[in-house]
């Protein structure tokens, strides 16, 4: 076996992942108004998380989770770039409900409106964006 057919491979399942996830974010995008909604939440939602990171009560794994989200934030580069319209944040916005519904799963609903540093219907609306409070 030649040396670069393992690197095609590994290239060839990276891609069909990558393509794969496009897809999911293609049929899952939420609209334009929860996106809109979601991204003047991110100010408050970037200190929840690093209030939430920070709390030695919770879980280790759940602040691994969360400490991996926020170095996924940090990153200058997106599975899909910024720059293309809606889906470029959206990507963003459907990763951070995910982490956040894991965490209300194994924290509690509490532990993230202990945390929430914004006003009572900015957590209102991220209950609504997020189905926290489901």
């Amino acid at each position: 076996m030649e040396w670069w057919q393992p690197l095609a491979s590994v290239t060839a399942a990276l891609l069909l992942a990558w393509i794969g996830l496009l897809i999911t974010l293609l049929i899952a995008k939420p609209d334009r108004a929860r996106l809109t909604e979601a991204l003047r939440l991110l100010p408050d939602l970037l200190r929840l998380l690093r209030h939430l990171a920070a709390d030695r009560e919770l879980p280790r794994g759940v602040r691994l989770r969360l400490g991996l989200l926020l170095a996924y934030l940090a990153l200058p580069f997106d599975l899909i770039p910024d720059f293309i319209p809606v889906l470029g944040y959206a990507d963003d916005v459907i990763i951070v409900i995910a982490v956040l519904r894991s965490v209300v799963r194994q924290a509690g609903l509490e532990a993230v409106r202990r945390h929430w540093p914004g006003t009572d219907d900015g957590f209102a609306a991220l209950s609504r964006l997020t189905g926290l409070s489901r």
